[in-house]
């Protein structure tokens, strides 16, 4: 143990004692590794905004919606006493935080000066928690939604309409028994876009919906469930066991089909059955349309990072080379004094990790604060890009895990980078060692 705290003190010595080379290499390494800590608060912050965003528009963390077939080739997205199926839930499902019933449409909203296709979702505005908070009204206020009639379109939609708050649109769609319905609804609120799904999404109270729709009370499109944070790791699992909970209540269930509801409907059309079917999805299924989005980020993120962590081997390893040959005498001397092969490569390693760790600690610590000031600035981003990130400005969510990720690889990174001078240097015999020149 002596002789590592000995290793370890003259590593530290000899990085104090090359000032300026530790400075360069130690902000280098710095440098990395807050672009590390940059580039997964990117990734965790878009994910994050997608889920936040995405599961209060168009889903919830796990979903309990189905099919209703009048006729074998012939189904709707909805669920009959919903309020039952709630009931199982709540039961089964302690992990669950709230629900949400949410109808489920899709038809022509229609004005005097244009027109537009969009989904429809029919909204209790006085059970959603988090709608108000994550949707921005630019006019217009959300209590109105409890009112019959009445219609949430974005800032996207009004352009192609050309209506504002207090005009009237007509919704046209085709009814479960195949019959056309419209309805008039009055606006009372416009939002904001925020990205992909404010682009076909519109709002209407549930009532609206199941005039349109020639609906019973009873009657929605899907429960979305909100779970506990911690919850979130293992949707899989949870949706699996809802699955197994519903089947045992009574309940026909559709197979598994990791798509968005919509996606559905041919297969649906094309099973030979007639009445309810439940379906239970996750966040994801929901949104796999889009998921090849982070994907696409991750792999881009990996990408970098093996470019960043090849510039920090590579620098490391040449000033490796460097510092050996300077201290090539040195060496001899420490061999020639008794110190061990493997003290020798313990010396040198231990300097190249302290280095990275304490660049490593630097870097982590301008990461966060870069990425605070991002925050705080409030960027935008051009609408080609909201269509992706779900919002109108850049956020990043810099998490624990991935700073001491980033810390740790930084360091193990240039730890190991040492390892093959610091061999060579253990190989240099004393004699031939205090004999160099140069």
């Amino acid at each position: 143990m002596s002789s590592f705290f000995l290793d370890l003190r003259i590593a530290l010595l000899s990085l104090f004692e090359h000032k300026r080379r530790t400075f360069l290499l130690g902000a280098a390494v710095a440098t990395v590794t807050a672009l590390l800590v940059l580039l997964n608060g990117l990734s965790a912050g878009i994910r994050q905004t997608l889920i936040e965003t995405a599961t209060t528009i168009s889903t919830g963390h796990l979903n309990v919606g189905g099919f209703f077939k009048v006729t074998a080739g012939r189904g709707s997205p909805i669920v009959t006493d919903y309020q039952k199926v709630v009931e199982v839930v709540k039961r089964e499902v302690p992990e669950l935080d709230f629900s949400v019933p949410r109808g489920r449409g899709w038809g022509k909203i229609v004005s005097d000066s244009g027109s537009t296709q969009a989904g429809i979702g029919g909204i209790e505005i006085e059970h959603e928690r988090d709608f108000k908070r994550i949707v921005q009204l630019s006019s217009g206020n959300f209590e109105d939604l409890a009112q019959p009639n009445t219609i949430l379109l974005f800032e996207s939609q009004i352009k192609k309409l050309q209506v504002k708050i207090g005009d009237a649109v007509t919704i046209s769609a085709q009814t479960p028994r195949g019959v056309a319905n419209t309805v008039d609804c009055r606006v009372v609120a416009i939002a904001k876009d925020i990205g992909l799904l404010s682009q076909w999404n519109v709002f209407v109270s549930s009532d609206s919906l199941r005039s349109l729709y020639q609906l019973r009370p009873d009657v929605t499109g899907a429960i979305h469930l909100h779970l506990h944070p911690k919850a979130l790791k293992d949707l899989p699992r949870l949706a699996a066991r809802l699955r197994t909970s519903l089947e045992h209540a009574g309940y026909r269930l559709m197979e598994p089909d990791p798509k968005p509801f919509f996606m559905k409907f041919q297969s649906v059309a094309r099973e030979d059955w007639t009445g309810q079917k439940l379906d239970v999805t996750t966040w994801e299924d929901e949104l796999s349309f889009m998921m090849w989005t982070l994907k696409a980020l991750d792999g881009l993120t990996f990408i970098l990072m093996l470019i960043l962590m090849g510039i920090v081997v590579t620098g490391i390893m040449n000033t490796m080379w460097i510092a050996i040959r300077e201290r090539t005498k040195e060496i001899g001397t420490l061999r020639a004094m008794g110190m061990q092969r493997g003290s020798v490569v313990r010396m040198f390693f231990l300097e190249s990790l302290l280095l990275g760790i304490f660049g490593g600690v630097t870097g982590v610590t301008l990461g966060v604060s870069l990425a605070a000031l991002l925050n705080a600035a409030h960027i935008h981003v051009p609408l080609t890009v909201q269509i992706f990130l779900m919002s109108d400005t850049l956020h990043l969510a810099v998490l624990p895990t991935a700073m001491l990720s980033a810390l740790l690889l930084v360091a193990v990174v240039t730890g190991a980078a040492s390892l093959f001078p610091s061999l060579r240097a253990a190989r240099l015999k004393p004699v031939d060692a205090m004999s160099h020149f140069g």
